[in-house]
């Protein structure tokens, strides 16, 4: 994964859109608490070889009070490549809440990982 950035450039019309550099055939995954958002497209752009459009629609379910974290992941190596936060229903005086959401939900990535893990070596 050395050398794989993928940069946001909006959220517009309830799509994040980002571009994902330094992978010859990207595999992503958009997950929100645990399940995987559907219709997540990567196009290559045509005037830029090496280079990703990437759009993720945010699901207008996952649109609820609080905050609400998306981890973008590599699905070959199980990888974080990028995350976006959405709040709603409450005014944000500190981004805290949010970093909690992020580390929750990178938290239960690991001990999904490391329970996959035990399986394996043990079975």
């Amino acid at each position: 994964m050395d050398g794989v950035k993928l940069t946001k450039t909006r959220i517009r019309a309830g799509v994040w859109e980002g571009v994902l550099s330094g992978s010859a055939s990207p595999a992503l995954e958009v997950r929100h608490l645990e399940a995987e958002v559907p219709g997540v497209t990567v196009t290559a752009i045509p005037e830029r070889p090496g280079e990703w459009a990437v759009r993720v629609p945010v699901p207008v379910a996952s649109l609820t009070e609080g905050v609400q974290t998306f981890l973008i992941r590599d699905k070959a190596l199980g990888e974080t490549l990028a995350h976006f936060t959405i709040i709603t229903g409450v005014a944000m005086e500190d981004d805290l809440r949010a970093e909690v959401d992020l580390l929750r939900a990178e938290l239960d990535m690991l001990k999904r990982a490391f329970r996959r893990h035990c399986v394996e070596t043990l079975g």
